[in-house]
């Protein structure tokens, strides 16, 4: 009864460590380059060094992030053709930052406002497969915290 009982109680724990260790070593996430340091955006809500929410009340925004039409007028610009783009770009390092999504607004983390018009702290277009104006609006505060403009940034 006891091996039944320690069988029993290691399954869970067995499954819970496959599946952590498939998001972990996935590449699919949304990632982005600045300069020798990636961003990638991750599920797994305790690995996160940031996390951002999102809200539909301005007033509660720390960060705001318009969606434009016009690739020139952005500060931020996702244009690809889907996986594969540039496969290189985003590699799995010590410097990586991972972001995560959160529900709700987290201690200390971004709470972005994401809408089509102005004002805004950063300006992105988003036009890909892989990458949603949310997912975009969350990588860029997250590489910098939701302050100041960043230099120049890559798929």
């Amino acid at each position: 009864m006891l091996r039944f009982k320690f069988l029993a109680s290691a399954v869970p724990l067995l499954a819970a460590a496959v599946f952590a260790r498939a998001e972990i070593g996935s590449v699919s996430h949304p990632c982005i380059a600045l300069g020798d340091t990636s961003v990638e955006l991750t599920s797994l809500f305790w690995t996160a060094g940031v996390h951002v929410a999102f809200t539909d009340d301005p007033a509660r925004a720390t960060v705001r992030v318009q969606i434009t039409e016009d690739a020139d007028t952005a500060d931020f610009a996702v244009v690809d053709d889907g996986l594969g783009s540039e496969p290189d770009t985003c590699q799995a390092s010590s410097s990586t930052r991972l972001v995560s999504i959160a529900a709700q607004p987290v201690d200390g983390g971004q709470v972005v406002y994401l809408s089509s018009e102005g004002p805004a702290d950063y300006r992105i277009y988003v036009r890909s497969k892989t990458f949603s104006p949310r997912e975009a609006a969350a990588l860029i505060v997250g590489a910098r915290g939701g302050h100041g403009r960043f230099q120049a940034a890559s798929l």
